[in-house]
Parts: structure tokens; sequence; C-alpha cells
């Protein structure tokens, strides 16, 4: 049983590793999803499983550990608001000359994010013509993993505009799932990095960030450095968008409202 002490201790690891801030009364939760580690691990007790956390010599645990506590809720265009900025935004700049294109999904799951940001690109803009990069980041290997194979329940597609399915996807042999299309998998590389933990190690300029729905489990001293190594990573009039239950009050540096959840940063005027 995880008493309230052995609680904390695991809490403030979290925090420190992470910056994942686990609110009061997630005891139960936080025990679930330790427990499989434990298992696999061969310990029965979790005090030993922290103990063995912080003799984790290489780093390979850790790892292992915040795969095991990471939240990973996503599906294909959510938000679709969002999708529909993102499209008309890069129409414009394509229009007036542009034909490179840097994306960054921060927080990309198991890759719904982000392959939802190549189809829209594919369906806007001639690949042939274009050089266009997507750039899929999470802190769980786990999920990278499954992103990287790009294979998905068939149940999904419901979620996927219904043009985009018979362009960008293909049933498998496993007729229960579905892959989505080469060219597309294609715009989207994957890394792991730890949101938590600025400056990060891209070079940008992004000309669109994704950061959406991760920032609620920050707290405002991480979530105000993320944002604002966000800012430094985007170009001049580059597009942030952040989940609609999010907010950047408090941010320590200039966003421009576009609409709600939708910022740019300071520079050219990229209205939707």
């Amino acid at each position: 049983m995880l008493d309230a002490q052995t609680f904390n201790v695991f809490k403030d690891l979290i925090y420190a590793k992470s910056g994942i801030n686990l609110k009061e009364g997630k005891e139960s939760l936080l025990e679930a999803r330790i427990g499989k580690r434990m298992r696999e691990i061969g310990l029965s007790s979790p005090k030993d499983y922290f103990e063995f956390l912080r003799n984790d010599h290489d780093g390979a645990e850790m790892i292992s550990f915040l795969d095991a506590i990471s939240t990973n809720v996503t599906h294909f265009f959510r938000e679709p608001q969002h999708f529909q900025i993102f499209e008309q935004v890069l129409k414009r700049w394509a229009a007036n000359g542009q034909s490179k294109f840097r994306i960054w999904s921060a927080a990309s799951s198991t890759g719904e994010e982000p392959y939802s940001i190549a189809m829209t690109v594919a369906n806007t803009l001639n690949l042939a013509n274009y050089d266009i990069k997507i750039l899929g980041t999470d802190i769980s290997t786990r999920v990278l993993a499954k992103a990287k194979l790009g294979v998905y329940e068939n149940k999904q597609l419901a979620d996927i505009p219904r043009h985009y399915q018979l362009a960008y996807t293909h049933s498998t042999r496993d007729h229960g799932q579905f892959e989505i299309d080469q060219k597309v998998r294609a715009l989207v590389s994957y890394a792991r990095i730890n949101l938590s933990a600025p400056p990060f190690p891209m070079s940008g300029p992004f000309d669109f960030v994704f950061c959406r729905n991760v920032m609620i489990y920050f707290d405002s001293i991480v979530r105000n450095k993320l944002v604002a190594d966000i800012h430094r990573l985007l170009k001049p009039g580059g597009v942030l968008f952040i989940g609609h239950s999010e907010t950047l009050t408090e941010c320590p540096v200039r966003y421009t409202t576009i609409k709600p959840s939708v910022y740019r940063k300071e520079g050219d005027d990229v209205g939707p």
C-alpha cells in the first residue's frame, strides 16, 4: 500500500524528473501505474522500488518509470478548429512564396497529432514543391515507439475526415487496424524530449508549434519556462497552439492572441 510519505517522495521525484505536478488524491493512480514495473522487476514494496530508482545509475529504469506514470490521451484531429486555422495560415504563407516549413508537435503521444498535422499539410500543399519537416516529441519512449509504427485501431478512423481516410490511410493485414500512408509518415520524425527541461536541443526556427493539453500537468514555474523556450524557437510571426483548457496567463514572454488557444510570436501579421 502506498502510504502518504511514500506518495510524497514519488511525487517530488516525478516533479523533479518530468515537471508533472501530481496532485494529492492520486495515490491509487500512482500505485496502479508503478505496480506493473514492480512486478516485472520482482519488487513488492513501493519503498523498495523508490530505492531501486534512486540507484538507477544508467537512467534506464527512470525512463520506464516515467513511461508508466505519463498520461497519454489523444486522438486524430483533436480540437479541429486548430487544424482549420493551421491550414489557413499554411496556405497564406505558401501563397506568399514560402516553401520551407518546420513544425513541432511537442507532446505527440502515440502520433495522432503529428500525423493529423502531416495529413493537413499533404492535403493543402503539393509536397513535391515544398521542404516540410514535422518533429514529434514526447517524454515516453513507449508511446514514441507506437507513433513510429503509424498503425492504429480501425475505431480511430472515425476521427479522421473521410477524404483524408481515402487518401492517407490503408488497411493492414490485420483487418482490425489501419496504417498511415508512407508519404505522410515520411514527413514526421520522432525524438524523446522532456518538456520540463528547457532549453531544448532543436535549433529552430519553427513556423508552428503544437503544445496542447500537456501544460495542465505543470505548475506555473515549469509552464513559464516551457512557453519561453517555445517562444525562442518560433520564428517571428510563428504560431503556437495550446489546449483549450490551458492559458498563457503569467507568461513571461510576449505572444499575441489570434484566437482563444492560438497565439503568435510578435512579428509579421499572420492572422487566420
